[in-house]
């Protein structure tokens, strides 16, 4: 096995100050909230996870294309829209 410094202090102090994202925020998508809400929790980096009340595709009308455009995910899943902000994705691959 090869030598090599590794300073675990100092990596430990670096992962500390790691920003991780925000939240994970649960609400209900019934056309109740102003669709704006949902752009700024995903623009501070929230996971944002609603009960849809409603239909999907006129409830979310509003937001989604916004949130596609800025490099967020939004995935169906039973009665939940689940909403990732950019450079966090939604991994599926238990559901096949």
């Amino acid at each position: 096995m090869s030598d090599f410094d590794l300073d675990l202090q100092t990596a430990e102090g670096e992962l500390d100050e790691l920003d991780t994202g925000g939240r994970v925020v649960l609400g209900v998508l019934d056309g109740t909230t102003d669709d704006e809400e949902w752009i700024q929790h995903v623009s501070a980096g929230d996971v944002v996870v609603l009960n849809v009340e409603g239909d999907l595709n006129e409830l979310a009308s509003g937001f989604a294309r916004e949130i596609r455009d800025m490099g967020g995910e939004l995935m169906h899943f039973r009665d939940f829209l689940v909403i990732s902000p950019p450079g966090r994705e939604i991994d599926t691959d238990r559901l096949d």
